[in-house]
């Protein structure tokens, strides 16, 4: 708890822009990343403010095989013990990091009904073939799951990187970006990795989307999931929102 203070008290003084600065879609009264924040993204905050995360000093994060299991070097930087692409999402990060690198952007997390309006309901004038304005889809995806990044029942994804031979089912995510555009034009709202939201209590945070790990149900928007906000692992990522 005290490294969390400090490290938000250094943090909510010093905001910036990413150079590479994440594409912000409109909804309403506020506005949302279009895709995950990438490992790329999270690199210029980590340099800029000397962030070390809590997998980093504990020496990894986890994922489940039969049971939580801690990884050595698995973390933010390397999310399966070995160089990414730099576009994969930043995940083995907790509520309290990923909120700290949005206040650096000059944002936050979403709220879970911001979230889910994003995630879910068409807000777009003129929106593409296979989409209606003030429509609320079942998946993020629109009527159908298919076209994200789940584990079996979503089409296949070419742009996936294979990573099976080291998780104990699915092969890991998608580079953010590069799967099928969904609801309002974003990117892997449902599946590719779990994304943290600020709502929930004190000790649990809520998580919404599925990921990689499960099937297309998680993604479903009658879905709902949370975490102990200390979650550090390899499924976990998020996206950044702010009021207009």
């Amino acid at each position: 708890m005290i490294f969390k203070a400090c490290l938000l008290a250094v943090l909510i003084g010093s905001t910036s822009q990413v150079s590479n600065a994440q594409e912000i879609v409109a909804i309403g009264e506020f506005e949302i990343d279009r895709t995950e924040v990438s490992i790329a993204e999270f690199a210029e905050f980590a340099d800029e403010t000397g962030f070390v995360s809590q997998a980093e000093r504990a020496g990894g994060g986890e994922v489940y095989a039969l049971g939580w299991q801690q990884q050595a070097g698995w973390t933010w930087k390397t999310p399966f013990g070995q160089t990414p692409d730099p576009n994969e999402p930043a995940v083995h990060l907790t509520f309290d990091e990923a909120q700290a690198f949005c206040q650096w952007r000059g944002a936050r997390l979403p709220t879970d009904s911001e979230w889910m309006e994003a995630a879910y309901t068409e807000r777009r004038l003129n929106p593409p073939a296979g989409f209606a304005t003030d429509v609320t889809y079942p998946y993020p995806t629109g009527d159908s799951p298919r076209g994200a990044n789940c584990l079996s029942d979503c089409g296949r994804v070419p742009s996936r990187i294979d990573y099976s031979d080291q998780l104990m089912r699915g092969i890991g995510p998608a580079p953010v970006g590069t799967t099928r555009q969904g609801v309002n034009g974003l990117y892997d709202m449902g599946a590719n990795v779990w994304e943290w939201v600020d709502s929930g209590s004190e000790r649990e945070k809520v998580t919404r989307g599925g990921s990689w790990w499960y099937g297309a149900r998680r993604m479903h928007r009658d879905d709902r999931a949370t975490k102990p906000r200390d979650t550090a692992v390899v499924y976990i990522g998020f996206r950044c929102a702010r009021d207009r």
